[in-house]
């Protein structure tokens, strides 16, 4: 047996290997194995989480049983992740583009807090019984948080409306019983200050209708990307995408209602239990009520003992 071969089996990198033999054959053998008490203490958490979510890497895994309050580093969860097996192959999302860094946004100014910029878009699904199905969905810039869906086989100027009017009957509902007009108004000024809703330049967003139905509420205005720029629209992009590699593409769609079981169910985990690495973590539902910062983690604080 080759000693790249010996290795794979064994779980080593070869260079590992290599500096093992050359210490034993030295004199000098290595040392260990050295106890673990901190994955020792926690690997029963991370194991049933990680087992829980597989479509999460170790770094959401952590954040996520630290909101349970277990202690321990990134580095700990990576370990015992590894050692159970749980971890993601390197080349699990090979088909995601890394999101550019720096982008041209859409907007004027970055928003500061929620219901500033929405991002709406149209995504597309084929189940396994043949039917493709497209959903409509609008996306919170600043939290993140993923109003309603609307799934229909169609993706037109109705389905547009459609999306957009779930979002505003999500979002004014969001808001305890204040209507989003009287939200979004200035109290100095009484001016109504809109929601930028982005979208690419497709059809459904191009058409009289929908224009006209922007132009009958006061609380939305319309901005449509640079031509061939998916990146101005990056948020709603990217959580379309973890939908597909996260949850879609990892069950057995067979029609419509398996689609939009599913659906429904990633959303409400995507909006109250994934945590979000571009939030500190936190979830979106929590920054879109102003419950937490989208800079400032909330983990649990370890409990502080009194000294004697």
């Amino acid at each position: 047996m080759s000693t790249s071969k010996f290795c794979e089996l064994l779980g080593i990198p070869e260079r590992t290997w290599r500096r093992w033999q050359a210490k034993a054959r030295a004199g000098k053998p290595v040392k260990g194995p050295w106890p673990a008490p901190s994955r020792d203490q926690h690997r029963a958490a991370v194991a049933a989480t990680a087992s829980k979510h597989p479509a999460w890497g170790h770094r959401k895994i952590w954040a996520m049983v630290r909101h349970d309050g277990h202690l321990l580093s990134p580095s700990t969860v990576l370990r015992i992740m590894a050692d159970e097996g749980l971890l993601l192959h390197a080349d699990h999302q090979k088909q995601r583009r890394e999101l550019a860094k720096q982008r041209k946004a859409a907007f004027a100014a970055p928003p500061t807090g929620p219901n500033q910029v929405w991002q709406f878009d149209f995504s597309e699904y084929e189940t396994t019984g043949g039917g493709t199905w497209r959903v409509a969905g609008v996306a919170d810039y600043f939290s993140k948080y993923e109003f309603a869906w609307h799934w229909s086989p169609t993706a037109n100027q109705h389905d547009a409306i459609a999306g957009v009017e779930l979002a505003l009957a999500k979002a004014e509902a969001m808001l305890g019983g204040v209507s989003l007009v009287d939200h979004l108004t200035d109290p100095e000024t009484g001016e109504v200050v809109p929601i930028t809703l982005v979208t690419d330049n497709g059809g459904p967003f191009r058409s009289f209708r929908f224009e006209h139905f922007i132009a009958a509420h006061p609380e939305l205005r319309h901005v449509r990307t640079r031509v061939r720029t998916p990146g101005q629209n990056g948020v709603r992009e990217r959580a379309f995408q973890s939908l597909k590699y996260e949850r879609l593409y990892r069950e057995q769609i067979d029609d419509g209602l398996d689609l939009v079981r599913e659906a429904d169910a990633y959303r409400v985990e995507f909006n109250t239990v994934r945590p979000h690495e571009h939030l500190a973590w936190n979830r979106p539902s929590e920054v879109h009520r102003g419950l937490a910062a989208p800079t400032v983690p909330t983990f649990p604080q370890p409990e502080i003992l009194p000294t004697t």
